[in-house]
């Protein structure tokens, strides 16, 4: 107990003495899911996240960037085995600690980061579509309570700081995990079209951010 808390205070004092700073950011997010069945005609879908931050500077180029915001998320696809046109959109509150690493050349700072990340679904809206181009009422009013709420994943990429306000990044994310719950499709009204969810895996894509620090 007692080396928790030396760290604990050890961990308070350096974020003391950093340099700290609060922000906005708002950006928008290319998303799409993988899977075994392989989709076909896979659109990435642009979709947007807004949020707040807090920086701090640790020095020697190190800093870590928790943020909180809304992150919108989709992907529109075939799959190859039914031939069902899926879209689905999911909203999550989502935190995120992003480490980071960058010189600091005085007018900007170029950096690297990872970002570990976190999320609840509050939002969503899911269509399927056959063959014959027919929109399936009943499954749609269903799948959403198949989709799991609960998301985690990580990213990673590049940024640039520029007079200690203004960031703007682009970064690499995976979401964890499966999209949809496996007993949630065994139920009667979606084990008709249960191979084309229970393999999808959950979103990844590329996101661009621009942040204000102040």
């Amino acid at each position: 107990m007692k080396k928790i808390l030396v760290i604990a205070a050890l961990f308070a004092s350096v974020m003391a003495a950093s340099a700290q700073q609060f922000g906005v950011k708002g950006g928008l997010t290319l998303s799409t899911v993988g899977g075994s069945d392989n989709p076909k005609e896979n659109k990435d879908v642009i979709l947007y996240e807004a949020g707040v931050l807090y920086k701090a500077d640790l020095g020697g180029g190190f800093a870590i960037q928790p943020a909180l915001g809304y992150q919108l998320k989709g992907a529109k696809f075939t799959q190859n085995s039914t031939q069902n046109t899926v879209e689905t959109k999911t909203g999550y509150v989502e935190l995120s600690v992003g480490a980071q690493w960058g010189p600091d050349l005085v007018a900007f700072r170029p950096y690297v980061f990872v970002e570990p990340f976190i999320g609840y679904a509050v939002s969503g809206k899911e269509s399927l579509t056959n063959r014959a181009g027919t929109t399936v009422e009943k499954i749609n009013a269903a799948i959403p309570e198949a989709k799991n709420k609960l998301e985690f994943g990580a990213g990673a990429g590049l940024g640039l700081e520029v007079t200690r306000h203004i960031q703007v990044s682009c970064q690499v994310f995976q979401n964890f995990g499966k999209l949809y719950k496996e007993d949630r499709l065994n139920k009667d009204d979606l084990k008709g079209i249960k191979s084309s969810y229970v393999d999808l895996k959950s979103y990844q894509g590329v996101k661009v951010t621009l942040a204000v620090l102040f």
